[in-house]
């Protein structure tokens, strides 16, 4: 997919995909570059907001669809990788604060609303905002956003409480958000990750040379889907549960629901979930680095393995031990990445998973919804008033 040439591509309708797809890890340097040239602005912004109150600063991570699970791939990996003497790192989907305030925020508690939003058009972007102001006493707004020109960015203006950050080149043009979630989940990391900048760049650049190394290796991807299969779960452990529930969102979205997916924690998909493999499913599971994780994500991919009951069972994962010995996709021969890290490289072989099979099924990556029904800024949403 990655060598056809432009005219090729647009034949397939996957052009701007595609593209969008191998530019990420040069977007994730740049990304680093915005982190670096923003980073006093950022630390006087929280020292203020701790000043708020005392005892620790709640960071609600927000957004709505992928951007939802932009909060939760990067707080889990925070809560261990963060300050946590002065912050508790909280996801909540804006689609919860808007319908449930009560439910999900305590007016009484001093927060960050971290809002994440490819456009920052969506509905719900700016309801959640303003709910919040109504509703939580003392609050303060971080708002990461890809568009210059949305509605988040732009009504944020002149705001002291509010504080924009912009990835301008990470604003997809296609249906599907690829690298708006590898960007924003990348700088919310960066912001709250405690190691020192040199090591979170290093960790970084690593993550940009896996990325290109996914893109290299797409023959090995496309071997991995050339059975007759019509379903597809990924699952994972601590961040990677929410990465995984982003990478079966990329199937469903560009395949237009022809292959089912479905998504767990390792542990959890015993409970239930795990009734959905059959002998026409995919089962990909991300690895996780940590020691003792690793073990839990081992285990499922062994049990199903063994089972027999999916018609591929499939790891991603560095080549650290203990390592899946089946079929995997492993990248070898550097260090190991912290997840919050090495979620990027594992999102893009998830991405070009759900391009390769888009096309498979005969469907266009870069307008996937052939109705229109389902669209790149959500439709059809009535804001209700809301008073605290």
């Amino acid at each position: 997919m990655f060598e056809k040439d432009l005219e090729s591509l647009k034949a397939l309708g996957a052009d701007i995909t595609a593209g969008e797809i191998k530019q990420q890890p040069e977007l994730w340097l740049d990304t680093l570059n915005i982190y670096k040239e923003n980073k006093d602005a950022i630390d006087a912004f929280l020292a203020e907001a701790r000043a708020m109150g005392e005892g620790r600063l709640s960071v609600v991570f927000t957004g709505a669809g992928t951007s939802d699970y932009v909060g939760d791939t990067c707080a889990p990996y925070l809560r261990h990788a963060g300050d946590t003497a002065l912050y508790d790192f909280k996801p909540i989907a804006t689609t919860d604060i808007v319908s449930a305030p009560r439910d999900f925020l305590n007016p009484d508690e001093p927060m960050v609303l971290v809002s994440f939003a490819r456009s920052g058009n969506s509905p719900e972007s700016l309801a959640a905002v303003q709910v919040a102001k109504t509703f939580v006493k003392n609050v303060k707004f971080i708002n990461i956003t890809c568009a210059p020109e949305g509605k988040l960015a732009v009504e944020s203006e002149g705001d002291a409480d509010q504080l924009t950050l912009l990835i301008p080149r990470a604003n997809d043009k296609g249906f599907a958000m690829t690298g708006s979630y590898s960007c924003m989940t990348l700088l919310s990391t960066l912001i709250f990750d405690s190691a020192d900048f040199d090591t979170k760049e290093a960790w970084v650049k690593q993550a940009a040379e896996m990325g290109a190394e996914v893109i290299e290796r797409e023959a090995e991807i496309a071997d991995v889907l050339s059975g007759d299969f019509n379903r597809v779960t990924y699952l994972g452990s601590g961040s990677f549960v929410g990465l995984a529930q982003e990478a079966q969102l990329k199937i469903l979205e560009l395949a237009h629901g022809l292959v089912a997916t479905s998504w767990d924690s390792c542990m959890g998909y015993r409970h239930g979930p795990k009734s959905f493999v059959d002998d026409k499913t995919l089962v990909f599971v991300f690895m996780n680095n940590d020691e003792y994780t690793r073990k839990y994500d081992l285990d499922i991919l062994n049990e199903i393995n063994g089972d027999e009951i999916a018609q591929k069972t499939f790891a991603i994962q560095q080549d650290m031990a203990p390592s899946f010995e089946g079929a995997s996709f492993t990248f070898a021969g550097r260090e190991a990445l912290p997840e919050g890290y090495l979620a990027l490289p594992f999102v893009m072989f998830a991405q070009v998973v759900s391009l390769l099979n888009s096309v498979r099924v005969g469907n266009t990556p870069d307008t996937p919804s052939p109705t229109g029904t389902v669209n790149r800024v959500v439709k059809g949403v009535t804001i209700h008033p809301f008073e605290a």
